[in-house]
């Protein structure tokens, strides 16, 4: 089966190259900047003609979520304009697109998990741009495939664990917010999952039911501050710093953009179709700080 992605460099891009390095059924293109580019849609549909996959996987996105408020042509161009011309290449290829969405597409304040049927409504430049390009990329190819995740944390890149590790080694409190809810979801789960689905797709063909949005994320929902304290618990495990975590509310963190404060994500949906779950917060966090710290250390063994 061949699957072309958009990027290399990012979290999920990155987890989907490693997960299907060990998948020989799956051969694996990757488009990557400057020669693809979804700010520059002329440079797609020769990629994806060149590659002729069988799917195209679309993690890449503008996520620069603060300065999308001062920039918002920027971030349209790429999330809604960039997505939409990637699906209509994909679709004369005759590709089905599976394209990932965010969160952020909700304002949070419903009180419950978000379920796929809820009314979006963003209150910031990223989501509205990312709402955007679901609906050119469901406008542009009829056999595409929307999934919303939320809170994405790896061993690489620009994340919440990486950076309340290096905050760790440099603070003895960290104060982080504690009243916004949501489901942390680690790269590498979110890859598998993708070309399990991307399996059934090739060993089903389309089905009509495959298509629209799916909700994927984390089995565990935390706040922010819960999952900070959970990283710097399991830093301490492995012979790292561990500052104190003071719980705080958003308005005494305020930032450019509103984050939801409700990031929860129903994911029945992907339960049914899929057979799908994503693992819980303690066996994900763990895998991902053995890689990044190493093993915990056994008790009454000497750091040095």
């Amino acid at each position: 089966m061949r699957i072309f992605v958009i990027g290399a460099e990012g979290q999920v891009a990155r987890s989907l190259r490693e997960a299907g390095s060990a998948r020989p059924q799956f051969t694996l293109g990757f488009g990557t900047r400057p020669e693809v580019d979804l700010a520059r849609p002329e440079t797609l549909a020769p990629a994806i003609e060149a590659f002729r996959p069988d799917i195209v996987i679309n993690p890449a996105a503008y996520t620069a979520v603060d300065r999308a408020e001062a920039e918002p042509d920027v971030a349209f161009a790429v999330n809604r304009d960039g997505a939409g011309a990637l699906a209509a290449s994909a679709a004369r290829v005759g590709a089905p697109i599976i394209h990932l969405s965010t969160d952020y597409v909700f304002d949070g304040a419903k009180a419950t998990p978000y379920l796929e049927t809820d009314p979006p409504a963003p209150p910031g430049v990223y989501g509205r741009s990312k709402l955007a390009g679901e609906q050119a990329v469901a406008a542009a190819n009829p056999r595409s495939m929307i999934l919303r995740t939320a809170w994405v944390y790896s061993p690489f890149g620009s994340n919440f664990v990486r950076t309340m590790l290096r905050l760790a080694s440099e603070r003895a409190m960290l104060r982080v917010v504690d009243d916004q809810i949501g489901q942390p979801t680690y790269a590498p789960d979110l890859a598998a999952a993708i070309l399990a689905i991307a399996a059934r797709i090739a060993g089903e063909g389309w089905r009509r039911e495959f298509g629209g949005v799916t909700h994927i994320a984390g089995a565990t929902k935390v706040s922010w501050c819960e999952f900070a304290r959970a990283i710097v618990a399991g830093s301490a495990a492995r012979g790292g710093s561990a500052p104190q975590v003071e719980a705080i509310t958003t308005a005494e963190y305020p930032t450019a953009a509103p984050r939801p404060a409700n990031s929860r994500l129903d994911t029945r949906r992907l339960s049914g179709l899929f057979d799908l779950a994503l693992p819980p917060l303690d066996t994900s966090l763990a895998t991902c700080l053995d890689r990044l710290i190493g093993a915990p250390r056994e008790p009454g063994r000497s750091v040095a």
